[in-house]
């Protein structure tokens, strides 16, 4: 019976279960005639399939230079110069031509051909490996050489079955129709898809070298807790769950930024987290309920100090992770070699939809441009929030290339000192490419007589049924008031920055386990 194709589709569930028997059985008999491969605790293995390739390769330049134009005394020498090499892997696809097969192993490193042959392994041995299934782990035992059309290979000397795969895998994913089994079963989404796999060893390239950049400029990296009393320092909707030892609801964070802060009144005065928040949201290509996020503050800086540090370090990771300043995303360019470009938020409303905010004096004119451009407003929005409307309708869809959107307004920005010369407006910016914005970051407020105003005005917001709004963290503010220098902060979505940088359409492709509704 072919072992082709797994989808999750009914139909095929009987077809499924039928190849699972067959697998038992072949389990059943392995352990009758005591093979049990469960019962193999280890393997040596001498190299990755990637570096037993290699080395190969360089050892046959180096002899083709030794002997350039005798074939003969080539292979005598390569023949001569063979070592003993373990790899193991997954069983991906088998060539049955009689009394030798070929079959392809998958390890980290990628796919190797393997050589079976009956006279080199022997008559027994070689009938039980004819048993064998796609997607068996197995351990071999040989050494490498180039076959008549060329391909790098593993000649096999001895075979160990390390473990026994009891359900067939997939050949390919038939369009959108399994791109949710994918997200569930992302185990075997790596198995058969190796971009996948690539894709997250440059994930976690990304956070090696975020941490090898900020560590270059002496930030100390933390952690906070994921469990508080008050889930602030962001306007989202918290997860609420029960602490049974204290017998008290708690929540999970939806931001780093309050304890980190408390660590900077301490005297730490260059902190980072990388962690884990959660917000109770939508899923979308965008977003995910559970995300991770990336926090850094330093004291006596501004948010003009945190914009050189984006800039430089984003310049770094396209470099360092995609290897040039220009990172290509579907069919943009982005290009980090340039200055990256600076505009006001009413700047640019007033680039992308004509009307300047800075002509409109009070609400009832900011409501009246709005419903001029058919822009929908809520009772409790402020000229503020009114100007953020415009900015998500005319100017988001614009910022392709790298383009720091400052001066927000302060209706928008509770935890962010005002500009001296405009209190209406804040020391804040967001780094905005192909349209999404990238990071987020303030000169942070220190003043705590007016933190607490802005939490009083949170508190009403929520008393009015805003569940995004924050509530006065009395802790946080026993921290400012003991004194917090002036200090830059900002926040990353690490998830976003894996997708442009790893060209993945949606933020279920960077996660490898990304929510899904049950199907219970």
């Amino acid at each position: 019976m072919s072992e082709e194709v797994i989808t999750s589709q009914p139909e095929e569930a009987e077809d499924i279960n039928i190849l699972k028997k067959i697998r038992l059985e072949k389990l059943d008999e392995l352990r009758a005639s005591g093979k049990d491969p469960f019962i193999i605790t280890k393997f040596d293995v001498s190299a990755s399939s990637a570096a037993a390739k290699e080395a190969y390769s360089l050892l046959e330049a180096e002899l083709k230079e030794k002997f350039p134009e005798d074939e003969e005394a080539l292979k005598s020498a390569l023949e001569s110069s063979r070592q003993a090499v373990a790899l193991a892997g997954r069983i991906m696809s088998r060539r049955d031509m009689g009394k030798a097969n070929f079959i392809d192993l998958l390890d980290g490193s990628g796919r190797i051909q393997v050589y079976v042959r009956m006279n080199d392994i022997g008559e027994s041995e070689f009938a039980d490996f004819k048993k064998w299934d796609i997607g068996d782990i197995i351990g071999v035992e040989g050494y490498i050489f180039r076959t008549r059309r060329g391909e790098i290979s593993l000649h096999a000397q001895k075979l160990t079955l390390l473990s026994k795969s009891l359900l067939p895998l997939p050949e390919k994913w038939h369009g959108l129709k399994d791109q949710d089994a994918r997200y569930r079963q992302r185990y075997t989404d790596l198995i058969c898809n190796p971009e996948v796999a690539d894709t997250f060893r440059k994930r976690s390239k990304i956070i090696s070298c975020i941490r090898r950049y900020l560590d270059g400029l002496g930030f100390m990296e933390v952690e906070t807790p994921i469990l508080v009393d008050n889930a602030g320092g962001a306007a989202a909707r918290p997860f609420e769950t029960h602490y049974n030892a204290l017998s008290e609801d708690v929540k999970l964070r939806i931001s780093l930024e309050l304890y980190l802060k408390r660590l900077i009144v301490g005297g730490l005065e260059k902190v980072y987290e990388i962690g884990r928040v959660f917000r109770n949201e939508g899923v979308d290509a965008r977003h995910n309920p559970e995300f991770t996020l990336m926090e850094l503050y330093q004291a006596y800086t501004d948010y003009h100090g945190m914009m050189e540090l984006t800039e430089n370090m984003f310049r770094y990771l396209a470099k360092e992770v995609c290897g040039s300043d220009t990172v290509k995303y579907g069919e943009l360019e982005i290009d980090f070699g340039k200055p990256f470009e600076r505009l006001t938020m009413v700047e640019a409303v007033k680039k992308y939809s004509g009307v300047d905010f800075d002509e409109i004096e009070t609400l009832e004119q900011a409501r009246s441009v709005a419903d001029e451009h058919h822009i929908e407003y809520e009772e409790r929005h402020k000229k503020g929030d009114i100007l953020n409307l415009f900015f998500e309708e005319f100017a988001e869809e614009h910022l392709l290339q790298p383009t720091f959107i400052m001066d927000h307004p302060i209706e928008i920005s509770p935890l962010t000192k005002k500009k001296p010369n405009d209190p209406e407006k804040v020391e804040r910016f967001e780094l905005y490419i192909n349209g999404w914005e990238m990071c987020n970051a303030y000169s942070e407020l220190n003043d705590p007589i007016d933190q607490r105003e802005r939490f009083k005005a949170q508190e009403a917001l929520l008393a009015a049924g805003d569940e995004e709004a924050n509530r006065i963290d009395e802790d946080f503010m026993r921290a400012l008031e003991t004194g917090m220098p002036p200090t830059g902060g900002i926040g990353y979505g690490i998830d976003r920055l894996v997708m442009l940088l790893t060209n993945s359409p949606a933020i279920r492709d960077v996660l490898l386990f990304p929510t899904m509704k049950s199907l219970n």
